[in-house]
């Protein structure tokens, strides 16, 4: 699910992984939190930025927790 030994970058580029993360978490970083610069029309670029917002807090909580902070 993560591995705390490997760093969190979103600047990794996900298809130079060949579409292997090392967690769960770390996918979030290399691709889902890249989504919504993708998208082509207006409406799916908000859907896509309201998502990316949800998952980011996720992903806070989840770290929150890990970490024993929350």
């Amino acid at each position: 699910m993560y591995d705390e030994e490997m760093p969190l970058n979103i600047n990794d580029n996900y298809s130079e992984m060949k579409g292997n993360s090392p967690s769960t978490i770390h996918h979030f970083y290399h691709k889902l939190f890249k989504l919504a610069n993708n998208m082509n029309t207006k409406t799916a670029k908000e859907q896509a930025i309201a998502r990316t917002k949800f998952m980011k807090k996720f992903v806070n909580e989840f770290l929150e927790e890990w970490n024993g902070i929350k």
